[in-house]
């Protein structure tokens, strides 16, 4: 009882609007100007939103207040609530994949698919926030990529190419390691770290079997048995002879830094350490370059994508058509530049053609070309709700050498069977 007290105490505290119809304040619904409300994770960095609110503002007349709720499980449990009891706020960002569709997006949320901004969204994007073939939510930031970071310097002193095949990419490494550096960064000592060469080579595995994701949700196909599945495992092996001697102890922290000032040629990483070095050696940011995972085709190199939140508009507010021009401003060239004025991306938008501006990171502009060719596709994680929990450990026993590829890629897939059974998912 004294938890669902707090929880209770929590919702008040940080949603205090949480009573109000709408999610709006007595305040903000007594005033005659134009107001929408927006909700918002309590982890959220606003930077990039907050700058194209005040936009909105300025050019629209439109004013935001914003919300904020709790992450994690009680979170989603909040954004539920509030959608199912008619007082959820005009706008809301919120996760896409399998908790989106958790949302019952017909009754509760806006259908964006005829909007006239809605085309310019990149397929990969509309993917994770479609249901039944309508179309819900647009990207509320930039995506970020599970790629290899690399150090352009090293890159440049040893006449390297980035490779555009997992073959060229091991010459490049052994090049690397006979000039006696360290041809490959491995940070062990934060374990999750050791998931990206098997997260980052989805796009490899969805070439060469388009049905992946549905074919193992549904039980049909595993990674021991699945030879284009199994080559993320495999590839996760094949750089241990590369590896800094410290990577058991080394950090994601002392990985940045290896990378920036050239101890180490390669990482591979969400996109999102480009930040990381910029904040802690921004000297150094535009040393660092990014390539998506190779693969053994040199023709369709692509990289493997994480998608920004989604922005959805609530279908029953009664701000509807306000917060409709609010999000047409968001998504279009004029909200994205001002967006990444004031948060530079971590990678490039899902919305086609956009111009991204000289500042960003030069590891953003490689990734550009890969969203302009179509050679961008969503992590697993965004088409499936099945993710085992032992999967980093699995992978630091294989970069150590405890474990083979294939006997790892087998227990991989019994951990994967647990989970769905847990989950309920049909087939299991």
């Amino acid at each position: 009882m004294k938890n669902r007290i707090l929880v209770v105490l929590l919702v008040v505290i940080l949603c205090p609007h949480f009573m109000f119809a709408g999610g709006r304040s007595q305040n903000a619904a007594s005033q005659r100007d134009k107001v929408v409300t927006l909700l918002v994770d309590k982890d959220f960095d606003l930077s990039g939103t907050e700058a194209v609110m005040k936009a909105i503002e300025a050019q629209l007349g439109i004013r935001t207040e914003v919300e904020i709720r709790m992450g994690g499980t009680e979170g989603d449990n909040i954004v539920k609530t509030r959608l199912a009891t008619g007082s959820m706020t005009d706008i809301f960002i919120y996760n896409t994949g399998s908790l989106f569709q958790a949302l019952n997006p017909p009754q509760n949320l806006y259908d964006i698919t005829n909007e006239s901004y809605t085309a310019s969204i990149s397929d990969d994007f509309k993917n994770t926030v479609t249901f039944n073939g309508r179309v819900y939510g647009a990207p509320q930031g930039s995506t970020m990529a599970g790629a290899i970071l690399y150090n352009k310097v090293i890159y440049s002193e040893l006449g390297l190419q980035v490779p555009h095949t997992w073959e060229a990419f091991l010459a490049n490494c052994e090049k690397i390691s006979a000039a006696g550096k360290t041809a490959v960064i491995a940070s062990l000592r934060d374990t999750w770290t050791s998931q990206l060469y098997l997260l980052g080579d989805n796009y490899n595995v969805k070439a060469a079997y388009p049905a992946w994701p549905q074919d193992y949700t549904a039980n049909k196909a595993k990674y021991a048995t699945t030879p284009a599945a199994l080559k993320g495992f495999q590839k996760t092996a094949d750089i241990r002879p590369f590896l800094n001697r410290d990577y058991l102890a080394t950090s994601y922290d002392q990985a940045v830094e290896k990378l920036a000032l050239g101890e180490g040629a390669h990482w591979a990483m969400l996109t999102q350490a480009l930040s990381s070095v910029a904040g802690a050696y921004p000297d150094k940011i535009n040393d660092i370059g990014v390539f998506g995972v190779p693969g053994d085709n040199p023709g369709n190199h692509g990289i493997t994508v994480w998608t920004s939140n989604g922005i959805y508009l609530n279908k029953n507010s009664p701000q509807l058509e306000l917060a409709k021009q609010w999000l047409a401003f968001y998504v279009s060239q004029e909200g994205l530049r001002i967006y990444s004025q004031a948060r530079k991306p971590d990678g490039p938008f899902s919305i086609k053609n956009v111009t991204l501006p000289d500042t960003v990171y030069a590891g953003v502009k490689e990734m550009q070309p890969y969203f302009n060719e179509g050679k961008a596709d969503v992590a697993l994680e965004f088409e499936s709700p099945i993710k085992g929990p032992n999967l980093e450990q699995i992978l630091v026993e294989v970069m150590t050498g405890t474990l083979a590829p294939a006997q790892a890629a087998a227990l991989y897939d019994q951990d994967v069977a647990k989970q769905a059974i847990q989950l309920g998912i049909a087939g299991w």
